[in-house]
């Protein structure tokens, strides 16, 4: 049946978005996002740092309190460090590295993975001592009334922490996490060091458990809304996996608590746990059937073609659940997704969302559009990380990157820096390689504008979620 030429118009269309799909590089956007946490590094940067318009900055750290605090990363756009979202970057980066050990190595990128994952270690180590752990470094008030570069900033560094009389399980807990999944990164070539992240591991555990409480000295930043049983069972479980140890199996059979969730974030990991328990189940201990229907939840929660999707979409496609760092939501679905439909086609397992069944090819397919929106495969047409594929963005929301090396904006008095730096609708002048920003809004809307951080702020968990799944896409053909 004849029906006509496509019009003019719809031939560029299908041009513009075939050209987009074809030419997502994965390899690319893998380099670049670890190339972005390189940029987000405190203290004393190595000879090889790659993103050259950075410097040393707050060697000093926790002066203030008469210990050595320098190091670790900052969050996000400023020049503040927070325990709990730092943690869980660590976290999720050694996830990375250890499901997708192999496809790191053949892109050429596992080594500078383990940096990443060591540079925040050896801050934790630091930071964690005897009965106390340091949880944030400066005086976000202070902080947010300057825009100044991370290597001149004269604001307080404010240091913060907990204790026995000042508890914060989940800060505890997620360090707890990161340091005995990295423990499982280091073993097989620096055991010494493994072991320890792992004793650290265990005391952090130990710590959150006997002195539970919610600490809300990150807030309003980094208030931990969801509580701290989620970062209890997200260490148990990590903790399981590094030691094979009884105890921590028994956390998860009679203490966890758990939940059915539809996101996973720095401040809520059930799906994460959820996740990892369930390779368990699959492997043979049925007694944790529970674990395994609530990770199937969260995946019939997240795809769209389940009758029990709830969570909401963009125009084009992309997970949104609410305004600000919402790229950390498209990430970790993507992230957990991509993990669980490894685990699926190990064990030929599918996920039962009432009458519909999806197999690891459905979630990876899930996991895979996700992060293809993210890299220009949009109704926008644009790329949502700096320095990568079609009209990326140029103006994030970030200090060191919007002020030109060789100024010393110390010598700017606050409300003069946003003059100079912050309200300049200008690109920046120092490319923040591979941060992926904040993204669109409900609507597929973006603006790029350094003002409005909603759409242009990054953050390391954003990135650090991205990285297995970018590992896998760059090395495996997935339809």
């Amino acid at each position: 049946m004849y029906v006509g030429k496509p019009s003019a118009i719809v031939v560029v269309w299908l041009a513009l978005f075939q050209g987009l799909h074809a030419h997502l590089d994965y390899k690319d956007a893998l380099t670049k996002s670890i190339i972005f946490l390189e940029a987000q590094r405190s203290g004393k940067l190595p000879p090889n740092h790659r993103p050259k318009w950075r410097g040393d900055s707050a060697l000093d750290d926790g002066k203030l309190a008469n210990v050595d605090l320098a190091g670790g990363y900052y969050d996000a756009g400023d020049n503040v460090k927070y325990g709990l979202p730092m943690a869980f970057t660590v976290t999720t980066l050694a996830w990375a590295a250890i499901q997708y050990q192999s496809e790191l190595k053949a892109t050429g990128e596992l080594q500078n993975v383990i940096d990443g994952i060591k540079w925040g270690t050896d801050y934790f180590l630091k930071a964690s001592r005897k009965k106390t752990l340091y949880v944030q470094v400066g005086d976000p008030n202070a902080d947010h009334q300057c825009w100044v570069r991370p290597e001149d900033m004269k604001t307080p560094r404010t240091v913060l922490k907990i204790d026995e009389n000042t508890p914060g399980s989940e800060i505890a807990g997620e360090t707890s996490a990161a340091m005995a999944a990295a423990s499982i990164v280091f073993r097989p070539f620096d055991r010494a060091y493994a072991r320890r992240l792992l004793n650290k591991a265990k005391l952090l555990f130990q710590m959150a458990k006997l002195h539970k409480g919610t600490y809300d000295g990150e807030c309003p930043f980094y208030c931990s809304f969801s509580g701290y049983n989620d970062e209890l069972f997200w260490a148990a479980t990590w903790l399981y996996k590094a030691t094979k140890r009884p105890e921590y199996l028994t956390y998860i059979h009679e203490e966890a608590i758990t939940a059915t969730v539809a996101e996973f974030s720095w401040d809520l990991k059930y799906a994460g746990a959820q996740i990892l328990v369930s390779k368990m189940f699959f492997e043979g201990d049925k007694t944790l059937e529970n674990f395994k229907n609530q990770a199937d939840s969260f995946i019939c929660s997240n795809i769209p073609e389940s009758p029990y999707a709830q969570v909401k979409t963009t125009p084009g496609g992309m997970i949104h659940l609410r305004d600000g760092a919402n790229t950390q939501y498209v990430t970790g679905a993507a992230l957990l997704f991509s993990i669980y439909s490894d685990f699926l086609a190990e064990h030929n397992q599918k996920v039962e969302c009432s009458n519909k069944q999806f197999d690891s090819t459905h979630l990876m397919a899930f996991a895979k559009k996700q992060i293809d929106l993210l890299l220009g495969d949009n109704p926008n047409g644009r790329s949502y990380m700096v320095g990568f594929g079609q009209n990326a963005p140029t103006q994030a929301h970030h200090r060191g990157a919007s002020i030109p090396v060789g100024t010393d904006s110390s010598n700017v008095n606050c409300p003069m820096s946003f003059v100079y730096w912050y309200n300049k609708d200008v690109p920046n002048p120092n490319e923040l390689t591979g941060a992926i920003l904040g993204g669109p809004d409900i609507n597929d809307q973006f603006h790029d504008k350094r003002w409005e951080s909603v759409f242009t702020e990054p953050c390391t968990y954003v990135n650090s979620q991205a990285v297995g799944v970018l590992a896998k896409l760059a090395t495996k053909s997935i339809a």
